[in-house]
């Protein structure tokens, strides 16, 4: 990468939004040309990473995730049980059809209920003893009903179902030709084994899935820089996570240094160590140096995050990531961009800049594969919320098995946001629909830099300086009528 004016802009500390690409030459044919693979270890068809923060990934998240192309990191606050049996659900989850929502006959509206809005396809399957689809429910059928009316005479009989190996493009046109958004899919003795949407048939078509070496949806997990942090690696390794992440605020410590050290004496090469945060060439150096592959850069720039107003410290985010990536390559190692990404532009620009993966939070919050449940508020609008991993309600959770005196005290050292409502947004509803939007935008980013690879596009993109101005004329600004 190099600056539009090198000796005027390397001087300057500068945010995703004060740059912007710099178009050239593109020698291939559409934007499906490029290959948005991650170079810094095997597995999965683009970079997005989902944050391993309390509110956005659980088991919906990092599955999907992972069938989409992605990798989830499940968060260090998980019970070791609970990861055990979120990565064992994964590794038996189907590469490509959704995990259906299935009840009995006998299930109330108020079983339906309280599960429908656990995935993004908005349908629950009734089965029969044998795992056999006798119907289906969706949020249409439950309107004006008794809360314990039986699924049995709540669902709606006709079916439309998919026979699993089914391409694609005909799954699509069969739920195109039924107008339905949804089906169940079944194997070869009629038994349900997932549900595919008609956008999902699309999806799949331009994301493969995230697998390991075994062949299973790949799923990461995040560990604090505590004294159990090596022993809890190892049963991270026994259980099966393809990546282990140290995380904690301020990386460049000696804590950090030590558990790294411990924790790779622990797991050595057999999965990748990503290991932050920093945001400066010389904290990338020291945890590359003590064991990390990936290092994990950014400080301060999350929706929930309030470090830097609480604390004035960390930095811009592109030129944290660009110098962090650059020290990070010269000793043949890898970094990933954390936090500050609202649009797919942010994506690009934090490729550009030379991470490998780039980690995403709030975006994916507002998703009904997002941990917690859908809340609606005084005007029917749909949301969830979202806090801070050193937010105040984190840290209470985090030690609620301390001394009720020392959680107290250490209650008062926060740093992030406890409570704040997404919104589910109309077309972005599900982790699909914003994977897509994020990944086609960075496509096209690509052909701009001329660029077929993310290493080419690091390579390649030319970097410019501009003011507020110049990034609210790329916004869009049209008139629209109410």
């Amino acid at each position: 990468m190099r600056f539009l004016h090198p000796e005027h802009d390397q001087q300057i500390e500068l945010s995703t939004d004060d740059v912007f690409l710099n178009p050239g030459y593109f020698d291939g044919g559409s934007r499906l040309d490029t290959n948005l693979s991650p170079p810094d270890f095997p597995g999965g068809s683009h970079p997005i990473v989902s944050a391993n923060m309390n509110a956005v990934t659980g088991k919906r998240m990092a599955e999907t995730m992972a069938r989409f192309g992605g990798l989830g990191v499940l968060p260090q606050d998980m019970a070791l049980e609970t990861v055990e049996r979120i990565v064992k659900h994964i590794h038996v989850a189907d590469n490509r059809y959704d995990t259906a929502l299935a009840v009995s006959p006998r299930a109330t509206l108020r079983d339906v209920q309280g599960i429908i809005r656990k995935r993004s396809h908005d349908l629950v399957v009734v089965v029969d003893d044998d795992h056999r689809p006798i119907g289906i429910v969706t949020h249409s059928d439950l309107r004006d009903r008794d809360q314990y009316v039986p699924a049995a005479r709540l669902m709606a009989q006709r079916l439309i179902t998919l026979h699993a190996g089914l391409s694609n493009r005909d799954a699509f046109l069969q739920m195109e030709e039924a107008r339905v958004k949804a089906a169940p899919v079944l194997d070869e003795s009629g038994r349900l084994i997932g549900v595919l949407t008609r956008n999902d048939a699309v999806r799949l078509e331009l994301l493969r899935p995230a697998l390991d070496a075994s062949g299973r949806l790949m799923v990461a997990a995040a560990v604090g820089i505590s004294a159990e942090a090596p022993a809890t690696a190892a049963q991270l390794l026994e259980i099966g996570v393809s990546a282990i992440v140290l995380d904690t605020a301020h990386g460049h410590q000696r804590r950090m240094l030590e558990t790294i050290r411990a924790v790779k004496a622990v797991v050595g090469s057999r999965i990748p160590l990503v290991a932050g945060n920093v945001c400066t060439a010389e904290g990338t150096r020291a945890l590359i140096e003590a064991g990390a592959d990936v290092v994990k850069v950014n400080i301060g720039p999350g929706a929930m995050c309030t470090t830097r107003m609480q604390t004035g410290a960390g930095r811009p985010t592109f030129s944290a990531v660009l110098a962090c990536a650059r020290e990070a390559h010269s000793l043949g190692k890898h970094v990933w961009a954390d936090g500050g990404v609202k649009h797919p532009r942010d994506v690009a620009l934090y490729l550009a800049a030379g991470a490998s993966r780039v980690m995403i939070g709030t975006a994916l919050a507002g998703t009904f594969e997002s941990p917690g449940d859908v809340k609606e508020d005084r005007d029917g609008l749909l949301y969830k919320e979202n806090y801070g991993m050193a937010s105040g309600r984190a840290v209470s959770d985090r030690t609620a098995d301390q001394d009720a005196f020392e959680s107290a005290k250490k209650g008062f050292f926060r740093e992030g946001i406890s409570s704040s409502r997404i919104y589910i947004r109309e077309g972005q509803e599900s982790v699909g629909a914003v994977l897509i939007d994020m990944i086609t935008g960075v496509q096209s980013a690509f052909t701009y830099v001329g660029a077929r690879s993310i290493a080419e596009m690091h390579e390649r993109a030319v970097v410019g300086v501009q003011t507020s101005a110049g990034y609210g004329e790329g916004t869009p600004h049209g008139a629209v009528r109410k």
